[in-house]
Formats: C-alpha cells, structure tokens, sequence
C-alpha cells in the first residue's frame, strides 16, 4: 500500500452479469480460475465488489507488476477487461491525487475524460460535480493534454461504493465468454497444426473443460508433432484452458488400413477410427462433445460429404467452431492466441501418413462401412485407447476420472 492507496487489479465482466440466478456460480467458477492462475503472485486476496471482481495486491508491489499480472488476467475466458487502479478513501483531494497518479500509468496519450459514478448515495458528491472536481485536478497536472468527452484516449474512472472509492486509468480488453468450467466437458482432437488449438480455445471461451486426444503417426513417423502438441497445451494451460491431452500412436493402424483399403477412402477411414478413439476416451472422461478444428472445403476430409462420413462413425455431436473461418483468420487467432509459431513448425504426423494421390472428396456411406469390414475395428480401438498416454495440464475447473481397467 502506498499511504491509504491500495494496488488493486479491478475485473470485469459482462455476460456472467446476465446469467440472474446462476450469475453467484459463475463468478465463483471465476474467481477459483483467477486464484489459480494468480498463484505465486503478489496478492493478498480477491472480493467480489458491485458487480465485479477486485484483486488486491500486496504493498509495494510496482505498477510494472501489477501491469503484467493485468495482462496475463485478460487472457482467462470470462473476463471482459481488466483495470490497473487504486483504492483510497472517499475523500475528494484525495481521490484526485489518486486519479493523477493512476492516469500517469498510462501509455501515451493527448486526450483524456473523467467517468464518475457513486453506488450510494450517503457519498454527498453527486457524479457530475466529481467529474468537474477530478476533472480540474487533472488539468492542473497536465495542462499540456486535453479533454476531450467522445473517444478520448484514455478514461479515468472513479468509482465510488459504500466503503471506499476506485480509481484506475489503465484498462486491457479481455476475451470475454465464460468461466472454464461452467459449461460441461469437451474432447478436442488436437493436432500440432494451427486449426484444432484455435478450435479448442474457442470452446474454452464458452466456459467448457477441454481435453485434447493427439493422433501420433509413431511409430512409422517420429514422435516430434508430440512435444509441438505439448508446446501448444503449455500455452494453452497459461490460463487454464486445457486440462489433460491423450496422445495416441496411430501409425500401425494407418499402415494396416493402407493395405487393405481402397486408396481413395483411406482419409475417411483415418477420421472414422479418430472419431471412435476420441469417443471411447470421451466418455472414459464424462465429455459430452468431440471438437475439431475442421473448415468447411479446406482440405480434401472437409466436403458436406466427407463430413457427414465421418461423424456417422460416433454418437456423440461433433462441434466444429471454425466451420466458416477461412484460413487467415484462423492464423491470426493462432497468433492473438501465442501457438501460430509452435504450429508454424513442420513435423510429420498421422495427418501426412499413407495419403494417397486421389483422396475420394464425396464418399459415400456404404462404401465406407464396406472398406471398414477388412479389420478388426473394436480391438484396435482397445488397443488404441489402452495405448494413450496422458499428459495433465493445469486447469482449475478440471478433477481427473480414475481410469477403469
């Protein structure tokens, strides 16, 4: 604390404040999510205060810090934006060298306003005059720089509840949607590419458990898309959006379907047995949903026809975020997101195995099922998910399944 002026990381959010009755659970589910990540770091304790959360942060603990720790907080999925700021005393001269202070943490700027509000009404004050009385302190300590009521550069909102008042200046976007954990469970197969990691993040935003199951064309391919899948889940975990990945080695089986199958529906046959070994490790986890990072047309597997192949090989529904993104958009979320460069690395995988020269682009069912007839489907999916190896990422939201022999 400097003086009377606590360091505090003021959080906000917009769509949990729409959920009415449930609104206690998800901010609960945030807060947990918030503690976890913030773990090891200078706080004393986090409250939540008129319809958000503040993170009050240990004395002399530097704006440098508690920027950063702003930042790493608006990557959390539930978060709106995230506020650098003070808390001080409800008492005007005070609150407006609070306010000079806050705005002078900012980057650089021309123009500026104050945005006063007070919760109660036993603060005399009303907003309009602690606009004008905050306002003129400010010109007073930077009169080189303007005010300037729609679209300033930078607001200073002072906000005033029953005990105290708040004040910050410096405010970072977050990515909005909901607490992971509040929305069930999800399986997301995952490559070392750039979609599937996009497509998983997107699911996290909407408040789901995401556990990847990676395809590994080991042992007829080296194991290198294996540690670019980890690389990506560390990003991933940062802010608690993966839980756990399975890596399953596909390879044998991929030789084994290029031997006997038709070459043109060796793709299908690839996802269909993806699907199911996702499926069987699904519910081995209590997942409601399989995610893919699929676009539709983009490549060969991803017609109308060739979709509708393979999720007829599973029950349950198949979500695919990224249906409608064409390719740059999904590379600029991979770069907002920090794995475009672990993806941007060339590894071989299940995906580039035994591919042949003609992939059929509109398969037909029947024939799928009849190529599928030639092996022994149910052992090798036993096999397969017997063969997993579990890998477990940090995410708050996530209580692990014992896996049942």
């Amino acid at each position: 604390m400097e003086g009377q002026h606590q360091r505090v990381c003021l959080i906000h959010y917009h769509e949990i404040g729409l959920k009415g009755r449930n609104r206690s659970v998800f901010e609960k589910r945030l807060v947990k999510n918030v503690e976890a990540l913030l773990s090891g770091a200078p706080v004393v304790t986090i409250h939540r205060i008129s319809g958000r959360l503040c993170v009050f942060l240990k004395e002399g603990t530097s704006f440098e810090v508690a920027a950063a720790l702003a930042d790493s907080i608006a990557g959390v999925p539930g978060i709106a934006r995230v506020s650098c700021g003070y808390k001080c005393e409800r008492e005007l001269v005070e609150m407006g060298d609070v306010a000079v202070k806050a705005l002078s943490e900012c980057d650089e700027f021309e123009t500026f306003k104050v945005h006063a509000r007070r919760n109660h009404t036993d603060f005399e004050t009303d907003s309009m005059e602690m606009n004008q009385i905050i306002g003129s302190r400010l010109c007073e300590a930077y009169p080189q720089k303007k005010v300037k009521m729609k679209d300033p550069d930078v607001t200073v909102v002072v906000e005033v509840i029953q005990n105290a008042a708040y004040i910050y200046a410096r405010s970072k976007r977050g990515i909005g949607g909901l607490p992971v954990g509040s929305s069930g469970k999800v399986m997301c197969l995952l490559s070392s590419g750039i979609d599937s990691p996009v497509a998983l993040w997107k699911l996290a935003r909407r408040g789901a458990i995401c556990i990847g199951v990676h395809f590994s064309g080991r042992p007829q391919t080296s194991d290198e898309s294996e540690y670019l899948v980890d690389d990506i889940a560390r990003v991933l975990e940062k802010t608690g959006c993966i839980a756990r990945t399975y890596i399953v080695p596909l390879g044998d089986c991929q030789k084994q379907i290029a031997l006997v199958a038709p070459p043109s529906l060796r793709v299908i046959l690839y996802r269909r047995l993806m699907f199911k070994v996702a499926e069987r490790i699904a519910r081995l986890e209590g997942a409601g949903a399989l995610v893919t990072g699929e676009s539709l047309g983009q490549v060969a597997s991803q017609t109308l026809d060739n979709i509708r192949a393979t999720d007829d090989a599973v029950e349950l529904p198949v979500f695919r975020p990224l249906i409608g993104t064409d390719k740059l958009e999904i590379i600029e979320e991979a770069q907002r997101l920090g794995t475009f460069e672990i993806s941007s690395q060339d590894a071989p995988d299940c995906c580039t195995l035994f591919m042949p020269r003609n992939p059929e682009t509109h398969a037909k069912l029947p024939a799928v099922l009849e190529a599928e007839t030639a092996y022994d489907l149910e052992t090798w999916i036993d096999d397969l998910v017997e063969a997993a190896e579990i890998h477990d990422y940090a995410c708050p939201s996530y209580k692990p399944r014992k896996r049942v022999d």
